[in-house]
Parts: C-alpha cells; sequence; structure tokens
C-alpha cells in the first residue's frame, strides 16, 4: 500500500502547529507579534500598492450581471407565486372538504 504525501511525523507536525497558530485567541496572537510602527507616508505608499492590485469590472460585465440578476428575481418572483396560489388552492380544498362533512 503507497504511502499519502504529507504523513511524515514532520508533516503531521507542520500542520499540526499550523492549526494551534490559527486557533489561538486573538490576545494571545497579537501578544506575541509586535506592533509595527509606520509612519503616514508609509501606510500611504502600501494603500496605493494595494489599490494598484484592485480589478474593476467593466462596465459590459456590471450590465450584464445587472440584467442576469433582474432575470432571476423575476424567476424567483413567478416560482413563488405559482407556489403560494398552490398553496392556497389546496388548503382552501381541504377546509371545503372539512366544513362540507
Amino acid at each position: 500500500m503507497a504511502k499519502k504525501p504529507g504523513s511524515t511525523p514532520q508533516a503531521m507536525r507542520n500542520r499540526a502547529a499550523k492549526t494551534a497558530a490559527a486557533m489561538a485567541s486573538p490576545a494571545a496572537v497579537a501578544q506575541s507579534q509586535p506592533k509595527k510602527k509606520t509612519s503616514p507616508a508609509q501606510f500611504a505608499k502600501e494603500v496605493r500598492a494595494e489599490m494598484r492590485k484592485i480589478t474593476w469590472t467593466s462596465r459590459k460585465e456590471t450590465w450584464i450581471t445587472s440584467v442576469m440578476v433582474a432575470i432571476m428575481v423575476a424567476l424567483a418572483a413567478i416560482f413563488f407565486t405559482v407556489v403560494d396560489f398552490g398553496l392556497q388552492f389546496g388548503v382552501t380544498q381541504i377546509l371545503k372538504l372539512a366544513t362540507a362533512g
């Protein structure tokens, strides 16, 4: 039987350490990591660098997505209207049978 990749004791310890770090309380994480002091200029540079990574949707993609949402809303409205009328009809028929007898 072949051995699964990553099933060595060292790999298991590494995964356990990662899990423990992820499960640590925010207070413990905050204490273990010293706060970095950044200047306002450095902060602005980092913000600009992150803003360059953003990809915006095109006008065409936004329009197509909006139309698809409108179509799905209309289909959901029709579906729930049909289900509502069906349930109303069924309950009405049951109540007619109960009062007729």
